[in-house]
């Protein structure tokens, strides 16, 4: 497949990650013309810039792995984040409240970082965390997001019990439409994973493993 460099978020948020290890995966988003280098916030700063003049988007995680931060400190975050250099925004649902059903504070909690993201300038994308979810609470998770303003919905964090499959991406499409992206992440490993994940509807690729997509 052509192009594939451009659906890559190139990520690294291992929690013990060295900012040489950040640095190093940078220059591989610029070699290569990935689309963004995804990191943990603390990370900010030195991905922007790292990628300064690149065309290469900064991305930061939000409320991340878990999702059950106040709404108050993942929006705090977010504005953190794109005040120092952040193009893209990746925040995790508060996924206890989509199994309660609490589905009007899932949609007020992404809406408040969706707000904090867009006020920078900066896309968001929400993570449902597919894995935890049943798949009515998949289809009403992204009906959430669309509800809030967000521009992706995105499968996993990578950090649970399961990562991106096709079935989630097809059916993430399928209640979006063409009005938000789907990024697939976790478990996207080789050339076949992404076709397969693209042509299921995914939009954008969260993985580690950027450089060997490209074959």
């Amino acid at each position: 497949m052509n192009n594939i460099e451009k659906y890559v978020d190139h990520t690294l948020l291992k929690p013990e990650a060295k900012s040489d290890a950040i640095r190093k995966i940078c220059a591989e988003a610029r070699e290569h013309g990935f689309m963004s280098v995804c990191v943990n916030s603390c990370h900010v700063k030195l991905v922007s810039e790292e990628l300064k003049g690149s065309g290469v988007k900064t991305c930061c995680v939000v409320g991340f792995p878990l999702g059950a931060m106040a709404t108050e400190a993942k929006a705090f975050e977010a504005d953190y984040c794109v005040n120092n250099g952040a193009d893209e925004v990746d925040m995790v649902i508060n996924i206890g409240a989509a199994k309660d059903g609490n589905w009007d504070f899932v949609e007020d909690d992404i809406r408040a970082v969706t707000e904090a993201a867009h006020r920078g300038g900066a896309l968001i994308k929400v993570i449902i965390e597919t894995c935890l979810l049943t798949d009515d609470e998949k289809v009403k998770a992204c009906e959430a997001a669309m509800r809030a303003g967000a521009d992706y919905v995105k499968t996993s964090t990578g950090f649970s019990t399961g990562g991106a499959t096709e079935e989630d991406v097809k059916l993430m499409r399928s209640v979006v439409g063409d009005k938000l992206g789907v990024k697939a992440s976790g478990g996207v490993r080789t050339p076949e994973d992404a076709e397969r994940m693209i042509a299921a509807g995914a939009s954008r690729l969260g993985t580690s493993n950027g450089v060997k997509l490209l074959g």
